[in-house]
């Protein structure tokens, strides 16, 4: 992303990571001040936290986490039994997550969660027991899925971050092609 201010904004883009889902059409994004100032020549950094509403350019390339696998957080606000929120971290590719089942380990039947928020993913039935995690990622028509079969334990806790070893990286061509290591 960069923005178009030559004054106040440096030439090299800096790669910021975007997690949230627009609905329609239209194109905003939400950055912090430290991603603000990312984008700003040198001593310049607070004029550019500064301007609130600026034109940029941006560029979707793929996420690269070298030797990291997909991991998930959850979120503060879960509670045993039933309400689970993970927010996803680490996918690589450039792909979208499109469907999230959580099951418990070895089964199939499981709930559906719904993307909440940016990378935040919920459900208020969530089975009890160690958890598997269904994630399916698309680009038009095709998906492809890869199940986290030990990604959460039965105990998880709000607010700690599981590894569910398995690699996640997705990149678009013409179709989707994932590579996916549980």
């Amino acid at each position: 992303i960069r923005c178009n201010n030559t004054t106040l904004c440096s030439k090299p883009r800096p790669k910021v990571i975007l997690t949230n889902y627009n609905y329609n059409n239209f194109t905003g994004f939400v950055l912090n001040s430290r991603a603000f100032q990312a984008m700003a020549n040198p001593c310049l950094g607070k004029n550019v936290s500064t301007l609130g509403v600026m034109d940029v350019e941006y560029k979707r390339i793929p996420c690269d986490y070298k030797n990291q696998t997909l991991a998930v957080r959850v979120e503060d606000f879960s509670k045993q039994p039933g309400y689970l929120a993970i927010k996803v971290l680490y996918q690589g590719g450039q792909a979208d997550i499109t469907r999230i089942v959580v099951a418990q380990i070895g089964t199939s039947n499981g709930a559906s969660l719904k993307l909440n928020y940016g990378a935040v993913w919920d459900t208020s039935s969530a089975p009890a027991g160690p958890l598997q995690l269904t994630s399916t990622v698309t680009s038009g028509v095709n998906g492809k899925s890869v199940v986290a079969q030990k990604a959460l334990p039965a105990n998880w806790k709000h607010g700690v971050i599981y590894d569910t070893g398995s690699m996640f990286f997705c990149y678009l061509f013409f179709s989707v092609k994932c590579t996916g290591h549980p």
